[in-house]
């Protein structure tokens, strides 16, 4: 009897939210930029991280913020934020490539700054996916 409910609850638990993890070699294949990825969301295209202290909301893949570059923000990229949160990720590159334009480069981000700038580790983003 308690069976087909145990069954039932346990395939609820089970399924997909509907969020996904991009692999590390689909991103390799689509930027040249993986460890930036990596460190601001952990290839998490849907990823939305607050940071109260600086009052800003960092959105998708690369945690682009809203204050200046996405709507309702400044937006630099003439995105709403909400289109930077999709597994397709064309808007998302397309926002970073103008945001790296800018006076700051890829410096825009701490993350770089702090884990990619100096580092000469692609080798451990690359192994083993086939570019």
């Amino acid at each position: 009897m308690w069976a087909p409910v145990l069954l039932s609850l346990l395939c609820c638990l089970g399924a997909p939210s509907g969020a996904r993890i991009l692999g590390r070699c689909t991103v390799a294949r689509l930027l040249q930029e993986r460890g930036l990825a990596y460190f601001e969301s952990k290839f998490n295209p849907s990823a939305v991280y607050e940071d109260v202290q600086e009052g800003v909301t960092g959105f998708g893949l690369f945690q682009i913020r809203d204050r200046e570059r996405c709507e309702p923000g400044g937006n630099l990229c003439h995105v709403a934020c909400s289109a930077l949160l999709n597994l397709n990720p064309k808007d998302t590159i397309k926002c970073a490539k103008k945001i790296v334009r800018g006076k700051y480069g890829l410096g825009a981000w701490p993350s770089w700054s702090l884990h990619c700038r100096f580092s000469d580790t692609l080798v451990r983003w690359l192994d083993g996916c086939k570019l």
